[in-house]
């Protein structure tokens, strides 16, 4: 496995564990589901984004969980960018998510491509 695709993986799957966590606990990240309209998604958004961790941890050992974290996670951060579109934030508040977006899209091709 390429050294790049494996940094690429453990950032995404360590950040993704923080996000997780801070979804589920943090009273700031409750403010900013309400602000979404989307406060009853918030818990299942934080379990999404930390087995989504997991998935990528235990996919660097185990392919099918790779691919299956990697684009799981890509698809719920595109989600997260469109709500952002929406509320019309900032580009600062915008791109964290696009960005997280297409990180765990190119470790999804690169699984692929590489694994």
């Amino acid at each position: 496995m390429l050294i790049t695709l494996k940094f690429i993986i453990l950032f995404s799957a360590f950040s993704f564990l923080l996000f997780g966590l801070s979804c589920l606990f943090s009273p700031l990240m409750t403010l900013e589901f309400k602000r979404y309209e989307l406060h009853s998604y918030q818990k299942i958004t934080g379990i999404l984004q930390i087995l989504g961790a997991i998935s990528l941890a235990v996919g660097l050992y185990f392919t099918p969980l790779l691919l299956l974290g990697s684009y799981g996670l890509s698809l719920l951060m595109f989600s997260g960018f469109l709500v952002r579109i929406s509320l019309k934030d900032s580009i600062w508040k915008t791109l964290p998510s696009f960005c997280f977006a297409l990180l765990n899209l190119y470790a999804f091709i690169l699984s692929i491509i590489f694994v």
